[in-house]
């Protein structure tokens, strides 16, 4: 009876202890929000914190956990078990020795796009590039944009320009086997350089998924980035099954505010994670959020425990 006395006095300390951390969350709540950088009330995977399902292949993105050392980020991932990253080329050397594989290379950034007539050899160039380093890589994937709008070139004029560019290597990349990407990126948050990009043509989805239908190649691809589309367009779910056939790479990062996948964002990822497994994807899931906790590796922990489902 001592025993069962001191697990139930234990149980009613937890019990009290929660309900004074709910409140104190719902305080903040009624006060405005939870204060950025705040730990969530779930627990933080250990250190030593390793994948357990993997059914989701998840990467992470380098540029996230500035100023943190890439190579220590790398092994770090390497540690939990993740198998790619979204790392500089330069870093493949190091993740071919631990087994790991580059998630997506890079082209021409989403600011200098064919959108613009103008930047059309430009975009090529860099393009045509991008693929022969993915092959090198041994890297499915190659990242491109619409790049910004212009003053003096219709929607529409903006729209052939883009799709007349990737005609012009689409060729080249099925020749190669390399999947070209198209990204959408929001234009409502303005707050950060990273957050959102006013001003980027490819802003909808049902706007990406048309441009990729007239490039009309199996080796175009869309690259949905769940934080960008629940911005622009929501409806996460129902878009992720009906463009699956269009998927060629998923971006993830807590809503709004590009932070953790905690408690203090509105997506639900394990719902999310689940509806892109039941598409049959097989391809890579990319960390991309910007920490806002103490300790950024914590923060991945967890975001990355969030989408092991």
């Amino acid at each position: 009876m001592a025993t069962r006395t001191g697990r139930a006095t234990s149980l009613t300390r937890r019990r009290l202890i929660a309900q004074a951390a709910a409140a104190c969350a719902g305080a903040g709540l009624m006060a405005g929000g939870p204060a950025e950088g705040a730990v969530p009330a779930a627990d933080v995977p250990p250190e030593d914190y390793r994948i357990q399902k993997g059914r989701i292949r998840q990467s992470v993105y380098g540029w996230c956990f500035s100023p943190m050392p890439a190579e220590e980020l790398i092994r770090a991932c390497h540690r939990m078990g993740i198998p790619a990253m979204d790392v500089g080329r330069q870093h493949y050397p190091l993740l071919k020795r631990l087994g790991m594989k580059l998630a997506m290379v890079g082209s021409h950034g989403f600011k200098r796009g064919p959108f613009s007539r103008e930047n059309r050899a430009f975009c090529e160039q860099k393009l045509r590039q991008a693929i022969d380093a993915a092959v090198a890589c041994q890297c499915a994937n190659v990242i491109t944009f619409t790049g910004m709008c212009e003053k003096g070139t219709s929607d529409e004029q903006g729209a052939r320009n883009c799709v007349e560019c990737w005609k012009a290597v689409i060729g080249y990349a099925e020749k190669r086997g390399i999947n070209l990407c198209l990204e959408i990126l929001n234009t409502r948050d303005d707050t950060h350089p990273m957050k959102g990009h006013p001003g980027y043509f490819g802003d909808d989805v049902e706007l990406c998924i048309d441009l990729i239908k007239r490039v009309d190649s199996p080796r175009m691809k869309l690259l949905f980035d769940v934080y960008h589309v629940q911005i622009m367009n929501g409806d996460v779910i129902r878009r992720i099954r009906q463009y699956k056939d269009y998927i060629g790479h998923y971006h993830v990062a807590g809503v709004p505010g590009r932070g953790e996948l905690d408690e203090n964002q509105e997506v639900y990822y394990p719902a999310v994670m689940r509806a892109i497994l039941e598409t049959g994807y097989a391809g890579l899931v990319s960390q991309e959020f910007i920490p806002t906790w103490p300790d950024k590796l914590a923060a991945l922990r967890y975001s990355v425990r969030v989408c092991d489902v």
